[in-house]
């Protein structure tokens, strides 16, 4: 079941499923304002998609050019499919203007309300706080309503899946529930009926599926994540307040985004092309001067926009583990191409110099452990050998010592990449690199390396790795490939702790 939904999954980048996701709840919710079961006219419903659409797009396409960045037409998008759902429509001259002050408030959000031009809030959270404040324009949150919630979920959880942050969003939604039936028991309510309108018809759940989870402005890995959920589940109930100041939906997701700034400093970063390097069959290394120092842990990602023409459905975002280490001046992406291309990999190839292309938010988990001590088999499954890479780059660099042993999965031999990286570490650190080969040419095998052939299976995990039950195991590589090695470990004994995975369904 898993499996057919990742498959699912896997045919779009996230950012595209969210604007048909977005896109399918207005749908729904026009077919049933037809029957006058939401309590506005299904003709201002369309009427303000389309006025928020046009707002948001032309707004952030100046503001773009103005501050002379690379424009994200998604991001617009997404952001005016959000205000549609949050904001009642209504075609009475307040109503539309409105939907423009939301629409200019939450593209300038974007550019102005930056530190290290990150922008620190959820955009459209943002715009209704301001116009709640300002000119008294309060979102009704009608997404947050009984006859809508079968659909929000069923979208939301597939979102969730596709991101991994179902803890973070169980942390919201929990600390949610318990704080609503804890300050309700305190005013002497009724819990039970508290919950019921908790989860029936306020907006909760939209707000966790859909605004909670924005990567800009959520923490990038998955213990401050979960932090973040809390916080702002617990900010959520209408109960809470301050003094006369009581919180909304909105309001809480800001100071969320304070939290998750605080706690997680962002980075942009634009990045200009040095060289384009063929290291392996189809596969080539990306090498960029950034034009500021950048601080991560070897194996995390960033988001990487390449602006260009003709985006196929698979837009113009994607997410790319670094190949190259903290200790290098360079950044490195090792991408695989396979044909047909998305319109994004089209691009990267005709890339220059000239190029604009940015890169934000340095995340991921799947870094090495403080623990030196801790024995590790890092398993590579073709272009997933980037973040081991960079992490044997690292322990070269830095001439640390830790007990690693290395299986690298491909095809043939044409198709390993970073070989050299992985030499140098058998020399100076004496980490062993074992090629397991599923199609090994006998006259072309790999000098002073050990290789075998087959799959990283149980069998080939026993032979080469023969503690392998003391051993954490860290796997990179295609869907198919991380579920088949983990299951083997699991099969043989390896326990579940003992096993993390790093892949991106959908981003290639």
């Amino acid at each position: 079941m898993l499996k057919s939904i990742d498959d699912f999954l896997n045919k779009t980048t996230m950012y595209r499923l969210l604007i048909y996701y977005l896109g399918g709840l207005l749908g729904i919710a026009f077919v049933v304002g037809i029957f006058g079961k939401l309590g506005f006219n299904p003709v201002a419903l369309l009427v303000s998609v389309v006025i928020l659409i046009a707002a948001c797009w032309g707004i952030n396409r100046a503001f773009a050019f103005v501050f002379k960045v690379p424009v994200n037409h998604e991001s617009s998008i997404i952001t005016a499919l959000i205000l549609a759902l949050l904001i009642t429509p209504s075609l009475d001259k307040y109503g539309l203007l409105f939907l423009l002050a939301a629409s200019g408030l939450a593209m300038a959000s974007k550019y102005i309300l930056t530190i290290k031009d990150v922008h620190i809030f959820n955009p459209a959270a943002l715009a209704v706080v301001l116009t709640a404040l300002g000119p008294q324009q309060n979102a009704s949150w009608w997404i947050g309503t009984a006859i809508m919630l079968p659909f929000v979920i069923m979208g939301g959880l597939l979102m969730v899946r596709k991101i991994r942050r179902e803890a973070m969003v169980s942390g919201f939604l929990l600390a949610t529930f318990a704080a609503t039936a804890l300050l309700t028991v305190i005013d002497h309510g009724n819990a039970l009926t508290a919950l019921k309108q908790a989860a029936v018809t306020s907006p909760i759940f939209f707000l966790g599926f859909v605004m909670l989870t924005e990567p800009l402005t959520s923490p990038g890995t998955k213990g401050k994540q979960t932090w973040f959920g809390i916080l702002v589940g617990l900010l959520v109930p209408p109960q809470v307040h301050l003094f006369s100041f009581y919180t909304s939906p909105e309001i809480a997701l800001v100071i969320g985004n304070v939290f998750a700034y605080v706690v997680n400093p962002r980075v942009r970063v634009f990045p200009v092309l040095s060289q384009k390097l063929h290291i392996a069959a189809n596969t080539i290394d990306f090498v960029f001067n950034p034009d500021k120092k950048l601080a991560y842990q070897p194996g995390q990602y960033m988001e990487w926009t390449l602006p260009h023409g003709n985006i196929d459905d698979r837009g113009n975002r994607r997410y790319f583990t670094l190949a190259s280490s903290p200790t290098e001046a360079t950044l490195r992406l090792g991408i695989k191409f396979y044909e047909p291309s998305s319109s994004y990999k089209k691009a990267m190839i005709e890339m220059t110099e000239q190029t604009n292309i940015v890169a934000a938010q340095v995340a991921g988990d799947f870094v090495m452990p403080r623990n030196k001590k801790r024995k590790l088999v890092f398993v590579a499954g073709g272009i997933g050998v980037t973040p081991f890479r960079s992490m044997i780059k690292y322990l070269t660099d830095t001439n640390e010592q830790r007990d690693v042993k290395v299986l690298y999965a491909a095809n043939t031999i044409q198709d390993i990449a970073y070989a050299d990286v992985f030499e140098q570490a058998r020399k100076q650190l004496g980490i062993a690199t074992t090629y397991v080969l599923s199609k090994p040419d006998p006259n072309n095998q790999i000098p002073g390396q050990y290789w075998r052939q087959g799959y990283v299976d149980a069998e080939a995990i026993r032979a080469t790795v023969p503690d392998y039950r003391e051993r954490t195991f860290y796997i990179s590589g295609s869907h198919q490939m991380v579920i088949a090695v983990q299951n083997a470990l699991t099969n043989i004994g390896v326990p579940r702790r003992n096993i993390k995975t790093d892949y991106f369904p959908g981003y290639v």
